[in-house]
């Protein structure tokens, strides 16, 4: 059987193994189990419940509710809010855990539950692994406390009002968004309702796109992976930038007032710099995965700021943040972590450093962009019916190899297995388009030979 939990929580298409009804009660129940060894003091152990905006949220809601009730725990529902407003719900109300309904940037038809633990950081691997065995070993079937200590589940009208302070106390109070034209893209997902309203309360004339959820647009041809839209209302509304979120509102993607997507390594070396130059950089060090630009690398290099390199998954991002010191890190994606500020990456919480930073130097958003150069990039995935161990396929090897001798010190190859799929992914970034594209496709080539 494969493992039920990932590097992001349990996630698959609602409906289907493993995101049942029956799965999700399951999960709850076990969850449940597992936080009532912390020690309550009398109080009754109590669980936070949000989501996003997916039709299939309220299936998967009901179900993790009954399945927490069954085990002698209350539940806090908080309704759509974004994954890192629950881990701050959570926290602040000294709950034993929070769970959040949502498939992030996937499309509405996949959902996904992620777990918090009570101090607002995702739940340990051996949490979740406990959590696993009790389900798959089916003992927590037989544990179940006597009718009169089930629990009950209360909705928290004032969540989504505590996250709005709670944000906008982290954009410095010296700093104003007065005279500021701001575009949101918000998803059709979890920022729907706050992000608006943080961004207006700051002060900022706010244009909101793709905030009218019907359960199934949620990310479709919006949102961070998709800013189209944004891009051209920025320049019709002649704003100073536009800030696109994904589905839960972890990611951030920013648009230029000229109308050009920023990643999120734009965003860190942005970031990076004004820290650097505050002295609130901690260590001098910033935290990126394998799948960081070169770009980026050699902006932080000029800069003499380290580079910590992380596996792909904010997961991995915050062990090595808290192993070695870091206040920085994050994906290319656009998933960034402040832990100075949240203990989670959060969306809105970068678009308000990013903004400090703007406000900060009195700079246009493309001037500060100019920190770091995007080296052209080309990523070309490759169906494989099988996955042998990459550095064991010798033809593939040296084609690696001749490809790296020919980019130089002017790029990087990157050939990875994806982790879900039957799928190689060769990524390759040069020094112009023609020699990224030429190599990634004889890459690509090469990888279709071996392997399928």
């Amino acid at each position: 059987m494969a493992r039920l939990f990932g590097t992001d929580g349990v996630r698959g298409v609602a409906n289907i193994e493993p995101m049942t009804a029956e799965m999700a009660l399951q999960i709850g129940r076990a969850t449940a189990y597992v936080c009532k060894r912390h020690d309550r003091r009398g109080y009754k152990h109590r669980i936070v419940i949000g989501k996003d905006t997916r039709l299939s949220g309220y299936m998967i809601e009901n179900a993790l509710t009954a399945g927490i009730c069954s085990m002698g725990v209350n539940v806090f529902l908080v309704g759509p809010m974004p994954t890192p407003g629950i881990a701050f719900i959570t926290h602040s109300m000294r709950a034993d855990a929070g769970l959040v309904i949502s498939a992030s940037h996937n499309p509405y038809q996949d959902n996904g539950i992620k777990i918090f633990s009570r101090t607002g950081y995702k739940l340990p691997d051996a949490d979740e692994d406990e959590i696993e065995q009790l389900i798959t070993s089916g003992h927590i079937r037989d544990i179940r406390p006597t009718a009169d200590e089930v629990g009950k589940a209360l909705r928290i009208d004032d969540a989504r009002g505590r996250y709005i302070v709670f944000c906008k106390n982290t954009f410095p109070e010296d700093l104003s968004f007065e005279g500021l034209k701001i575009v949101l893209d918000c998803a059709n997902g979890a920022t729907y309702k706050v992000a608006p309203i943080i961004f207006s309360e700051l002060g900022a004339d706010v244009v909101t796109l793709h905030n009218e959820p019907n359960g199934m647009n949620i990310n479709d041809h919006c949102g961070s992976q998709h800013t189209q839209d944004l891009r051209t209302r920025v320049l019709a509304e002649q704003a100073q930038l536009g800030l696109a979120f994904d589905g839960d509102g972890d990611r951030l993607i920013a648009v230029d007032e000229k109308g050009e997507e920023l990643t999120g390594d734009h965003i860190m070396a942005i970031c990076a710099k004004i820290y650097q130059e505050r002295g609130l950089l901690r260590n001098n060090l910033v935290i990126a995965t394998v799948m960081s630009n070169f770009g980026f690398h050699a902006a932080m290099k000029k800069l003499g700021i380290e580079v910590g390199i992380a596996p792909v998954g904010d997961r991995y991002v915050l062990e090595m943040m808290k192993e070695r010191g870091a206040v920085l890190g994050g994906e290319a994606s656009g998933h960034m972590i402040f832990l100075d500020q949240h203990t989670t990456g959060d969306g809105i919480i970068s678009a308000l450093q990013l903004l400090a930073a703007m406000c900060a130097a009195q700079q246009p958003l493309s001037e500060l962009a100019r920190v770091m150069h995007f080296a052209p990039q080309k990523m070309i995935n490759v169906t494989v019916k099988q996955k042998p161990p990459l550095e064991e396929v010798p033809v593939l090897q040296q084609a690696i190899r001749a490809a790296e001798v020919e980019l130089g010190d002017g790029g990087r190859v990157l050939i990875r297995y994806s982790g879900t799929q039957a799928m190689c992914r060769v990524m390759v970034e040069g020094p112009t388009v023609e020699t990224t594209n030429r190599l990634c496709q004889s890459l690509a080539d090469t990888v279709k030979k071996c392997l399928t």
